[in-house]
């Protein structure tokens, strides 16, 4: 009987670095009118006619961001594209085009390289993103990602994390704390495998809370759903570190504070039973967790009724005139001061206020 031969692997150096970009990137093509050109020069050329330009950028490190222990490279490369693509919907504008680089070790083959940018890809179609540029390296110390981002937005729908103002509504889109419950589950799963390699993962039931960890989405939606309700929010920030440390990034840029509702925080059903199981909080989760990717703004109380019923939003507290931000705790009119518990990449660990 034949033995099943592991398929051979391509090294990276067997393409080089100019080859293995060709080959990454020749799937890429160009969706946006605003391209002019993309990968191949020493630049990409973008034309915004007349509108402005949003950029940013954030790097995913291994060991720090992700643990390939459980992390699919397939959906790494996805969620490095949505952790930007949110960064540019919290400006209230539309991606249109992303820079990648990469830095990885001897022992990630070209089919690794691959996986990474089949995600990137996937993404840059569902979100109409172009893929215009970027770079290779070798590093010590495993994998590190960096994105680029880049918007556009007409200078009247620009919305900063400076614009609120006492008594305007805090508003969050979709539902929180699922991707810290998956995290959790993923962990534990990690911790069962690494000390009984023959233990098969339990991860049935938990498909919701997984998905939000492992392959999250960018709200680009919001932009058009606010411009359909004639909205335009005050102040916007994206969920990445945990709802109580974006709540207090906009009162410390609008130089107000916030009420927060316990109640009004809205938790997915899944969430919450995945919390109870492990015996956790699912507003601890919300409030510090981080990784939902929701849009967290506020609005004048003029737009109340307009967003009232949509199913997307919940509106969860105000602000107020004291510099001050609570969480009104659920049942009672106990005031809890809101502490910034998210993660701080820097420190490895969660942040302190």
């Amino acid at each position: 009987m034949l033995e099943d031969k592991k398929p051979q692997l391509t090294p990276v150096s067997a393409l080089g670095e100019f080859g293995l970009i060709k080959h990454l990137t020749e799937q890429f093509g160009l969706a946006n009118e605003t391209t002019e050109v993309g990968v191949g020069d020493d630049g990409a050329v973008i034309n915004p006619a007349g509108k402005r330009i949003i950029i940013s950028t954030d790097t995913l490190a291994e060991g720090v961001h992700f643990n390939l222990g459980y992390v699919p490279l397939k959906h790494l490369g996805y969620k490095a594209v949505i952790v930007n693509l949110s960064d540019i919907a919290a400006m209230n504008a539309t991606p249109t085009q992303i820079l990648v680089s990469v830095a990885a070790s001897n022992r990630f083959p070209v089919e690794a390289f691959e996986e990474i940018y089949a995600g990137i890809a996937l993404a840059c179609r569902r979100y109409n993103v172009d893929l215009v540029g970027g770079d290779t390296t070798s590093s010590q110390a495993g994998l590190v990602l960096n994105i680029t981002a880049i918007g556009l937005a007409d200078e009247a729908d620009i919305t900063k994390r400076s614009g609120a103002k006492p008594n305007d509504l805090l508003v969050v889109s979709g539902d929180l704390g699922g991707a810290y419950m998956g995290l959790q589950i993923l962990e534990r799963e990690h911790a069962v495998y690494l000390a009984n390699p023959q233990m098969q993962p339990v991860m049935e039931g938990y498909d919701y809370v997984l998905e939000r960890q492992l392959k999250p989405e960018a709200r680009t939606d919001i932009k058009k759903l606010l411009t359909e309700l004639e909205v335009q929010p005050t102040s916007m920030i994206d969920i990445s570190d945990g709802l109580a440390s974006e709540i207090l990034h906009l009162a410390d840029q609008s130089k107000v504070g916030f009420h927060l509702y316990e109640e009004k925080i809205p938790l997915d059903p899944q969430t919450i039973a995945t919390a109870d199981e492990l015996n956790f909080n699912p507003v601890t989760a919300a409030l510090n967790g981080g990784e939902d990717y929701e849009l967290l703004f506020t609005i004048t109380p003029s737009d109340y009724e307009k967003i009232r019923n949509h199913p997307d939003f919940t509106v969860i507290g105000h602000a107020t005139e004291s510099p001050i931000s609570y969480m009104v705790a659920r049942g009672s009119n106990e005031l809890i001061k809101l502490n910034a518990q998210g993660w701080d990449a820097l420190l490895n660990k969660p942040e302190e206020e």
